[in-house]
Parts: structure tokens; sequence; C-alpha cells
């Protein structure tokens, strides 16, 4: 008998799905973060389902984790010392940046703080031209002083980007190699092997984030395989990435930067899952936690990916799924800013000391002591009766931080804190659907996290959404989606040419080349031949353009028929994307892309058969609760989700408990459980959108 483990860590909960291979079965389980130690909230997981289960270590077949650390090290600003060795004259490039401000119409918003410490930006004498040959040679004498420099002012990373190095890494590699002769404890991040792209800011940004995560990840690393190996896990874990996809741990030493968005991308890869098998493809995810909301938009079953995104105000140009991220959870804190004003998040109480009804200390109100004081989530306990809670104190810190400093009744300013907080949340959803062209109402939203279906319903409700997705267990699904992913590289080239039939041998020569580098890095991952699949696509433009639209490619080997697919795709999109399009226009191909696609073995779902003329269990208790749209209490039953079964459909308002999350059915909405044990709910008040 073998077990596979998934393990999220977020930022209050670590989540932990462990899937029987012989039975077919999965169990979940949730534990409280331990910020300072992520690794230790996992260890002790393991630990706990090892003897609840009563299995042996040993048996452990699987184990991947999703890690915030490299995130909490970038909000935290608790990096490494970093310097950085580029070309002469570039060294200030990252100060000039794009040369705009955060914020268009906010004049007195900072821009982000840098990353580099002054005067550890150098330059070294060197040229490579637009077309890859070399102008000026590289100085190795003035490299190695650069690099004596930066010994001396005891930096524990180099960053290194030259001009053009994605088309000739020459230099690159020199200056690599001498770093290793002079400075061999330093860790080092080098441009070309993380970004084959042009745009000299954002590859220099990405290396430089690279370099000041590395020896942050690299200590992690090591303390994290020797404490899985000391309870007795045998095999070698895996982690997330940020593009959805799982790799050897010790592979992110080299690349930490591409796990800034490991743990969400887990859940929108567990979303697209589950589904898949509702025969849901276009669906909005709502991943709230303890500490933020992580949205994401999956379309024809397929997440959004980005290829650049701002992390902390800089751009990482790496593939990742296309989250938006606010600071609205469980945790988040609400006060009365100085114009009298109410306000959630984005600051966070945290595992520690977390809400005031946790009774660890915390005196600040949070998200979680609303939804306590509104009835929603268990007055006593929470996590199956794991976890005591107190109503009084959440009464207490509301009353004296909201009430007191406010003209608000305790249920007026806790109703209020839910509607701040769902406002903020569906600004979020209104990013990754209104602004990117698509209507949020053709949407189902698939509510996950350990609050997501708390406040899913009424946010549905406000956004004109009538479908609504709970999986059957919605606060670990980021965990199960770290047992639903496969292996994959994202490969790119920057080579510019006219999408033209003269062209196609030079563009196939490109795409084999990364398909070549493809298979390399699945070599050294061991995914057999037979379970290795390569996608392909490429950046596109009008000529004279300065931006560009992704499109598929129907393979890695293109003919001409291929092309003029491409080319359709090209001006459909644009048009779709812009309001106009041009096809008399010369269209540039100018970023190639290959995904290297290694398939892991996964849990297989058993679909259970639908029970006829199901019906509701016994409440567990009547709670007075009140819902967003009511001015009063209402009796609503509390059921246990357990003793639901497959085909029971039943009508709102109801609160479901499980270990793992509760779940709140408002009036007017109601709910059917299928074969599979999600929760399919509907709004039955209003229109329907056509």
């Amino acid at each position: 008998m073998s077990y596979m483990i998934g393990v999220d860590v977020g930022g209050t909960f670590t989540d932990l799905s462990v899937f029987n291979t012989e039975t077919e079965t999965t169990f979940n389980y949730k534990l409280s973060s331990t910020p300072s130690d992520p690794a230790q909230a996992i260890v002790d997981g393991i630990k706990a389902v090892l003897e609840l289960l009563h299995i042996q270590a040993e048996e452990i077949s699987y184990l991947a984790h999703g890690t915030t650390v490299a995130t909490n090290a970038l909000i935290e600003k608790k990096g490494s010392r970093i310097g950085i060795i580029t070309t002469e004259g570039l060294k200030d490039l990252m100060e000039i940046g794009w040369q705009k401000r955060p914020n268009l119409y906010d004049l007195l918003r900072p821009k982000a703080q840098s990353i580099i410490p002054a005067g550890l930006k150098c330059e070294v004498p060197e040229r490579i031209l637009s077309n890859g040959t070399i102008k000026t040679p590289l100085d190795e004498e003035a490299t190695i002083h650069v690099i004596k420099y930066l010994k001396k002012q005891k930096v524990d990373a180099i960053a290194v980007c030259t001009l053009f190095s994605y088309l000739n890494p020459v230099h690159e590699n020199r200056i690599k190699e001498l770093i290793q002769e002079y400075f061999p404890e330093a860790y080092v991040s080098v441009s070309h092997e993380l970004v084959h792209e042009f745009r000299e800011y954002s590859r220099m940004s990405t290396t430089a984030l690279n370099a000041y995560l590395g020896p942050v990840m690299k200590k992690y690393v090591q303390h994290f395989e020797e404490s899985v190996k000391n309870v007795g896990v045998q095999v070698h874990p895996y982690v997330t990435q940020s593009n959805g996809s799982i790799i050897s741990i010790s592979e992110t030493i080299d690349c930490p930067i591409k796990t800034a968005v490991s743990g969400p991308s887990a859940g929108v890869i567990g979303a697209a899952y589950m589904g898949g098998l509702c025969g849901l493809k276009n669906i909005i995810t709502f991943d709230m936690g303890g500490t933020s909301i992580d949205v994401s938009l999956i379309e024809n079953g397929k997440p959004q990916l980005s290829n650049e995104r701002l992390v902390e105000g800089f751009p990482a140009r790496i593939p990742m799924i296309d989250i938006v991220t606010l600071g609205a959870g469980g945790g988040s804190i609400a006060r009365i800013d100085e114009g009298g004003a109410l306000k959630v998040g984005p600051q966070s109480a945290g595992a520690t000391p977390g809400p005031a009804c946790y009774m660890r200390g915390g005196k600040n109100p949070c998200v979680t002591d609303a939804n306590i004081v509104l009835g929603k989530l268990n007055q006593k306990k929470i996590l199956g009766g794991r976890m005591d809670v107190d109503l009084e104190l959440a009464k207490k810190a509301i009353q004296t931080e909201i009430c007191d400093k406010s003209s608000l009744s305790l249920s007026q300013a806790a109703a209020g804190i839910i509607s701040v907080v769902n406002s903020n949340m569906m600004r979020a959803i209104r990013i990754v659907s209104v602004e990117r062209g698509y209507d949020a109402r053709d949407f189902a939203l698939m509510a996950f996290g350990g609050a997501g279906p708390l406040h899913a319903c009424e946010v549905a409700e406000e956004l004109g959404i009538r479908q609504v997705l709970i999986p059957p267990s919605p606060g670990t699904l980021c965990s199960l989606g770290l047992l639903m992913a496969d292996t994959k590289f994202d490969l790119s080239r920057s080579r510019i040419m006219l999408a033209k039939a003269d062209n196609i041998s030079d563009i196939n020569a490109v795409l084999q080349e990364m398909v070549d580098e493809g298979n390399h890095l699945l070599d050294k991952e061991k995914v057999p031949a037979e379970r290795r699949t390569f996608t392909a696509s490429v950046d596109a433009r009008y000529e004279r353009q300065n931006y560009e639209i992704n499109i598929p490619l129907n393979s890695c080997q293109i003919a001409e028929d291929d092309l003029n697919e491409a080319l359709k795709q090209f001006h459909i999109a644009h048009e779709k994307n812009f309001g106009y399009c041009n096809e008399a226009f010369n269209v540039q191909f100018v970023n190639f892309r290959v995904s290297a696609i290694g398939e892991i073995e996964k849990p297989d779902l058993v679909e259970k058969p639908v029970v006829k003329n199901a019906c509701l269990p016994e409440p567990e208790e009547i709670r007075q609760v009140l819902f967003v749209s009511e001015k009063e209490y209402l009796p609503t039953p509390v059921y246990s989700r357990s003793a639901f079964q497959p085909g029971l459909s039943a009508q709102g308002p109801m609160i479901i408990e499980q270990m793992d999350c509760t779940t709140v059915i408002p009036p007017q909405w109601s709910i059917y459980t299928d074969g599979y044990m999600n929760l399919h709910v509907r709004y039955n008040g209003g229109t329907e959108h056509v």
C-alpha cells in the first residue's frame, strides 16, 4: 500500500491531502502554520497523519508541497544581500526601470523598495551587439576587481545580466566562471539561464529577484529535505512552480523566482481538475484563506498564463498562472480609519496571534471574528472540533475597535466588516474578468480555501454570477491540486522575424532547440519518454508594434498551413484585445515558446452513484445567522457535510460545516450534491443572465 501526500503552506494554516492509491480514498488534515519555520508545520502535519491513519513513513510514495518561502521573503524584504554585475553603462537600469510611476494618478505613491543596496551595482567593460557578435571583449581584469569588491562588501549572491546575452551568453558564462573561482561561496544568478528573451530591464529584474531569493531558498530546501528524512520519508519531495507544475525541490535552488506564487497555483490546478470532472470549463477561482484572497480565471478548462508580472513592484519575466492576490482573508484586520470609514485589510493577524476569537492574545477584530458574531461560523469550535474559539472575545474586539469608535451597533459593525471585505474581493474578480475582456456572469465561481465558501455566494450574487461550485474539501483543495500537477518546463527564445513562409526553417530550428532542451530537463526529472508531450506558441505583433499577443502553434515543427492558421488566430486575437485588425499588415514573430510536459501519475477520484430521493440529514443545531442581504438574524439549520449523499437537493438558507471549512448558503440559493461530492450552488432569485 502506498500514499501520495500534498501539502499547502498558507499564512494561517497548513493543509495536507493524503491519497491512498489502493483504496482510492482521500484524507484531509489542517493545522496552524509556523511562519518562523514553515517546514515545522509540514513535519508536524506529516507526523499527525501518519499516526491518525496508522501508516509508516516508508509507505509514502509521493510528497509535494506549495511553498510561500519565496513570497514571504519578497513581501517582508528578508532576502539576501546581493550585488549585480552588468554591461558598462547599464548599472542604473534597475533604478530607471520603465520610467513609469507605480500609479499614474497617485503622485505620492513611492516606487518599490530597491532590493540591491547602494553601491553594489557594478559594471564591467564588454559589449555584444544585437546580432550576437562581440564588439567589445570582456575585460577579465576589471571583472575580477569587481568580484573582489563585492566579496569585500559581504554580499551573499551576485546577479549577472549583460546586454544581448540571450543571443550570445559567452560573456555571462565567463563572468560566472570567474565568480566561482574568486568568490565560490557566493550564490550566482545568470540572466540567460533564466530568461532567453529581450527587454533588458525585465531580464535584469528577474535575475536580481532570483539572486535575492537564492540563498534563502537554498537554506530552506536543505532544512526541509533533512526534516522529512528524519521523519522517515524516503522519496525526494517536489514543490509547485508558479506555472502550476511541480519540480524536484532541489531544482528550485537554481530558480527560486519560479516559486513566487507556488501555493496559489496549486489551487488553480486543483480547480481546473475538479471543474473538468463536473463538466465546467469556464471558472473563476475564489481561494480565500486566512491571509489573502487569490483569484484566477480558467477558460475552456485551461488556466490563464502570464509571461510577465510584477512581483513586489519588480517585473518577473517567467511564466506564471495569472493570479490576482489581495490582502483579504479570515485574519484580515478591521479598523476605523482617520476619516471615520470602516476598512478591512490588507494587514492580517496571521496564525499568531490570529483573530481575537482564537484566544491567542489577538486584540484586533478580524473577518473571522465578524463571521462568528454573525453566526456564520461555529461559535464554540472549528477544525472539526479540534480548535476552540471564544464568541465573547470576538464581540469584545469588534465593540472596542469598531463600535466604540463609530456609531455602529455590534451586529452592524460585524455585517459591515463582511460587506467591506466582500467588496475588496469583488474588485479582484473584476480584475481577472472584466478588465481582461470577460463577462464574469459567463463563469461559475469555484470557492475554496478555508474561508472561500463562507463568502462565495454573497460575492457571486453581487456580481451577477448564478452558479458557485464548492469542492468536497474546499479548505484543502490547494494541497489536493499538488497531487494533480504535472512536471512542466516553459522555455522561450527571442528571435524577431517576419511570419512568412521563407522563415519556416528558421522557426522550426528555434523550436527544435527548445524541444531538445526540454528533453534534457525531463531527463533530469526521470520522466519516461512515453509520458512526455510538447506544446508550442509564439508571441506575435504587427510590424513596428511594441506589444505582443501569444498565439498557440499546432505543433513544435510547423508547415505553411500551420503558419497561416497562426496568422489567422493572431488577427482574431488582436481584434478581441484591441478592437481592430488588419490582415494586410506584416506580422512579426518575436518570442518562441515551448512547454515540455512530463505527465505524473495522479489520483483517480471515484464517482459515487446518485442516491434516489436523498434527503437532508437532521441539523446539528439551529443557529441565528445574519446574512448580508437580510436586516434581521434568521434561524438557520446547521448541517454536517459528511452526512450529505450524492443526489441531495435542498434550498437555503443553511450552514454546512466540515473539518476544513464552513459553507454559507444564503436565502434564495439552492444546493445539489453530485457523485464526486461537489456542491453545486445556484441562485434562484432575480433574473437569469442570458
